[in-house]
């Protein structure tokens, strides 16, 4: 039986303070400019610090000693920031650089998600997530029976129907993949598995899809209908193709 790819661990973010390197994670040190940097590592110490609304961030020349950075390349940064409606920057005595909305805990295939009221990390449980969905499969391969299939593809239906509407488009997504973990009949699992997609869905309280980024969402609408009829034709080759593209669109991109 063809079990496809096992998917890479990703490391659990590191919550103790302690090197901005260490707190900004793998976002801050990707590449682009030395203000898309300084953005980067004021977004992690946000979400890492779950920062409310509000939360004063410093003094603008506060923030430009801290990183080292000329004021110009401090303004780019900020820019960015507020451009996302991360933080706004008020004037006066009591003025600063402030916390305007928290950012989405994960980001999965040009989706941003916002969690609230869980008791792990939302990405623990989107790590928890892509190793079962890169198991179910397989074993949904050798077991979908018609009543199964239709499901899923219903709840594809409801992906194409809803492609401009975040929030459903992920419900319909969750749908899904709970659709295929039932059909594996691997019913301690699946049990584990519709936990986890209750807690994600019960909690989410914001999805949105990301500018820019409406090729990689048409890939991944695709690449589910493929893995649909993958399980569906019983074509192990076809599903082990669409299980490594699956994994590639479920790691989080910044």
């Amino acid at each position: 039986m063809t079990t496809g790819p096992t998917p890479t661990p990703r490391p659990v973010r590191d919550r103790q303070r302690g090197s901005r390197a260490q707190q900004a994670g793998p976002r801050a040190q990707q590449g682009g400019s030395r203000a898309q940097q300084v953005a980067a590592e004021l977004e992690t110490q946000i979400l890492a610090d779950h920062a409310e609304p509000g939360t004063r961030l410093g003094l603008r020349t506060e923030l430009i000693n801290r990183f080292g950075v000329s004021p110009a390349v401090m303004n780019e940064a900020l820019r960015i920031l507020r451009e996302r409606d991360l933080v706004e920057v008020k004037t006066g005595p009591n003025g600063g650089v402030f916390v305007a909305n928290p950012p989405p805990q994960v980001r999965l295939g040009g989706m941003d998600l916002w969690h609230l009221g869980l008791a792990v990390d939302a990405e623990q449980l989107f790590e928890a997530r892509r190793y079962l969905d890169a198991m179910f499969p397989a074993v949904a391969m050798q077991r979908a029976t018609p009543d199964d299939i239709r499901a899923m593809e219903w709840a594809l239906d409801d992906m194409r129907a809803t492609r401009e509407d975040p929030r459903a488009w992920m419900e319909a997504n969750l749908r899904l993949h709970l659709a295929i973990a039932r059909a594996s009949r691997i019913e301690v699992l699946v049990g584990l598995y519709q936990t986890i997609v209750s807690v994600l869905g019960a909690t989410m309280t914001k999805a949105a899809f990301v500018p820019g980024l409406e090729g990689p969402r048409r890939h991944n609408m695709e690449v589910h209908a493929n893995l649909v009829a993958a399980i569906r034709d019983r074509d192990p080759v076809a599903l082990e193709k669409m299980l490594a593209q699956h994994h590639e669109d479920m790691i989080r991109v910044r």
